[in-house]
């Protein structure tokens, strides 16, 4: 794609990978096949094609954005499945990533949204705020058939009841539990702590036991994706910073093998920090060391796949595994999760449309409601042709996005492999 930018605004480094990444682009179209707002609207504005002329626009005449470029930009789910499917490898992400941070700089939103988007961004990031929400929102839980849009999306998301905090999620070490083999830090996360604290219960016990330590460093918090996916890079890189220098301090302390994180979209974005901070004078060096040290739960598990074996209890048992898009666009992570869980004799198969987003997305499914809800029911009945027992995710998001809609339990892969190699079983299926 040929390129008009002045060499005045080429010296701004995020114009400067724009254009790279324009330039990459070669009109084919391919990824329209494979994007979940075409395929449902039909519309090119609404493909990854399309959005890159919107933005090309936009940039090239250094305009703020307009209500028709927000309008598309905030369709696309950030799935990155036009990644995964485009022969020329445009790198899509770090240009919807620089979209919606000029849309956030330059475009002013109603109240309503504003508020919204300011009220997402300081609750959930920030467990003890989540929880305080989540358990006024349960109260008017019942209520929500009063309710429409975006109201009603956020309350039908809300769970029926929370557990208390984990004893996990708190900073300290986790001894191996045998012959140490490796040392991990592990991102306990922010929204996952409240919603679901029994993944990381179940991650500690599954590593401790094949001989892994495993530490919540101190200082660690959410990694950043959710407000920077608003265009909010000033709160995302401050979040993300706090992170490198917690992580780096163990690393250079002890010593760690890995970053463990089994939320594949904080992994998707914590691999991303080398490139967040690419021109940092201070960070650049250290994010990008954070980066490589980052692997999904999955992705280090295989390191230790030898240590899982076949579990009696799990040939009876049909699992339909959900790839979250962040971990197979994302991550490009596909083979992993279902190989350990093979090895561990589950009966693993996947729903057709795999590429397709459930309509999680972070926040996607409560900003954008209708669409979220078409592509869940999408997804739940693909789910629902291959008549599992049990569907195995490793995105939080994709968890509660299917919960309610596929008709059997959802968990994470962590907790069958841990109930697999002498852990409980998973509470839900109890």
């Amino acid at each position: 794609m040929q390129t008009h930018f002045s060499l005045a605004q080429l010296a701004n480094p995020d114009i400067a990978a724009t254009n790279d990444i324009l330039r990459t682009c070669v009109h084919c179209g391919f990824c329209t096949a494979t994007c979940p707002t075409y395929v449902l609207l039909g519309d090119e504005l609404d493909s990854p094609r399309g959005r890159i002329y919107l933005m090309k626009q936009m940039f090239e005449a250094d305009a703020p954005a307009t209500e028709e470029v927000v309008t598309h930009i905030d369709r696309c789910l950030s799935c990155l499945s036009c990644m995964t499917t485009c022969p020329s490898g445009v790198h899509y992400q770090h240009l919807v990533d620089h979209g919606r941070k000029h849309i956030e700089e330059t475009y002013t939103r109603p109240l309503f949204e504003r508020l919204l988007r300011g009220v997402l961004a300081f609750t959930i990031p920030y467990p003890t705020r989540f929880r305080a929400v989540l358990a006024v929102a349960m109260l008017a839980r019942a209520l929500r058939g009063l309710f429409r849009g975006r109201m009603r999306a956020m309350l039908d998301l809300v769970p029926a009841d929370l557990g208390p905090p984990s004893h996990v999620d708190k900073p300290q070490v986790f001894r191996a539990e045998r012959a140490r083999v490796g040392r991990v830090a592990l991102l306990n996360g922010c929204a996952q702590t409240v919603l679901a604290p029994q993944i990381n219960e179940a991650t500690v016990r599954l590593l401790t036991r094949l001989g892994v330590e495993v530490v919540v460093a101190k200082g660690v918090g959410c990694c950043g994706s959710l407000v920077h996916h608003m265009g909010k890079t000033d709160e995302s890189h401050a979040q993300a910073i706090a992170n490198i220098d917690a992580w780096l301090a163990e690393a250079d302390g002890k010593g760690l093998d890995a970053i463990v994180i089994n939320t594949s979209g904080c992994g998707t974005q914590i691999k991303d920090y080398g490139f967040m901070f690419r021109d940092h004078p201070l960070y650049a060096e250290k994010a990008s060391r954070v980066s490589a040290l980052a692997k999904d739960v999955s992705e280090y598990l295989s390191t230790l796949a030898p240590e899982i074996s076949v579990f009696d209890e799990a040939a009876s048992l049909r699992v339909t595994y959900h790839s979250a898009c962040s971990m197979q666009h994302g991550q490009q992570i596909r083979t992993e999760p279902k190989a350990l869980l093979a090895a561990a004799g589950f009966a693993v198969s996947e729903p057709g449309e795999g590429h397709l987003c459930c309509g999680s997305a972070g926040t996607y499914n409560i900003m954008q409601p209708e669409l979220a809800s078409q592509l869940r029911d999408r997804k739940a009945a693909n789910i629902a042709r291959t008549t599992p027992d049990v569907v195995a995710t490793g995105n939080i998001g994709c968890m509660t996005q299917l919960a309610d809609a596929v008709g059997v339990p959802v968990v994470h892969t962590v907790e069958l492999l841990d109930w697999a190699t002498g852990g409980p079983k998973p509470r839900k299926l109890g």
